[in-house]
C-alpha cells in the first residue's frame, strides 16, 4: 500500500466519532495508536481503550472498520493494545476545548506511573465549571452517565455537568 494511502487511512480513522462522547474524534480522545498496512494488503488500526474494560470498545471497532470500508479499504483490522495504558493526559488540547464547548469539564494531569495508591474513597479533584469557569464546584455523583465520569453541580450557576475523571 502507498505511503499516501496509508496517511489517508490514518485520516479517516482518525475522523470517526468516539459513541460516548462524538463531539471527540478517536485522535482528540489519544485512543488511535497506529495505523499500518500488513504484507496482504491489509490495514491494520492499533487503538487502547480508556478503561480495559470499556463498553465502547466493541462499537468503536465497528466504527473504524465501516469507515474504512466506505472509504475504499476492503480488507481492516483492529487490535487492541492495552500497554502502555491509555491516560487522560493523551486527550489533546483540540479535545480539551470541544469538551468545555460542550459543556464537561475536562480531566487534570493525571496521576503520575509509578505505586499505585489505592484509596477507598473517591478521589478529591480541583474542578472547574465548563460554563462559567468558577472553581465553587460540588461532586454530585462518583460515577456519571459512564464510568469515566463524574456528575458535579456548579455551586455558581447552579448547573449540573460531567467531569471526565483523570486516569
Amino acid at each position: 500500500m502507498a505511503t499516501g494511502t496509508l496517511d489517508a487511512a490514518r485520516e479517516l480513522a482518525a475522523a470517526v466519532p468516539d459513541p460516548e462522547m462524538p463531539m471527540l474524534t478517536l485522535d482528540d480522545l489519544g485512543v488511535l495508536r497506529e495505523v499500518r498496512s500488513d504484507a496482504d494488503g491489509t490495514v491494520v488500526v492499533t487503538i487502547t481503550p480508556t478503561y480495559s474494560g470499556c463498553p465502547a470498545m466493541a462499537e468503536i471497532r465497528a466504527d473504524i472498520t465501516r469507515t474504512l470500508r466506505r472509504g475504499g479499504y476492503p480488507q481492516v483490522r483492529v487490535d487492541t493494545v492495552l500497554t502502555p495504558a491509555w491516560s487522560s493526559d493523551w486527550i489533546t488540547e483540540e479535545g480539551r476545548q470541544k469538551l468545555r464547548e460542550h459543556g464537561y469539564s475536562p480531566p487534570g494531569p493525571a496521576p503520575r506511573r509509578g505505586p499505585v495508591f489505592v484509596a477507598l474513597a473517591p478521589a478529591l479533584r480541583t474542578v472547574v465549571c465548563p460554563r462559567c469557569d468558577s472553581p465553587d464546584t460540588q461532586r454530585i455523583s462518583e460515577f456519571g452517565a459512564t464510568a469515566c465520569k463524574a456528575l458535579y453541580r456548579c455551586r455558581t450557576c447552579q448547573e449540573p455537568f460531567d467531569h471526565v475523571k483523570e486516569i
